[in-house]
């Protein structure tokens, strides 16, 4: 028997988008997204985040001057309430992300327990 993942996926995936917790983001996006201010504080924000990330992943080194000018936008960002609402929303929504990762890897972690 052939089994196509995929469609389950997709419905995986429909489900999803009905959940609590992703309505919750979607309406924190569109308030951010509303505010100029703050979604230009917000670009500027993943932006940096962006380049950081880079850096590490190619193994630069990041100067500390690189590094306080990131942490203080990240604290303008944060000072922001409807940034730091979209932000806590992400987390939410991560967190059930993280849930479904666990549930999905649990088949594969039984076969590690039994050595």
């Amino acid at each position: 028997m052939t089994v196509n993942i995929y469609d389950d996926l997709n419905r995986l995936e429909a489900t999803f988008r009905k959940t609590a917790e992703f309505a919750e983001v979607k309406e924190a996006v569109d308030v951010v997204a509303a505010d100029e201010e703050a979604l230009a504080m917000f670009k500027n924000f993943r932006e940096i985040q962006m380049q950081m990330q880079e850096k590490q992943m190619q193994g630069e080194e990041i100067g500390g001057d690189e590094l306080e000018h990131a942490q203080k936008v990240a604290q303008l960002a944060q000072g922001n309430e409807k940034i730091m609402n979209m932000l806590q929303a992400e987390m939410k929504l991560s967190g059930l992300l993280e849930e479904v990762n666990r549930v999905l890897m649990k088949p594969v972690q039984e076969f590690y327990e039994k050595l």
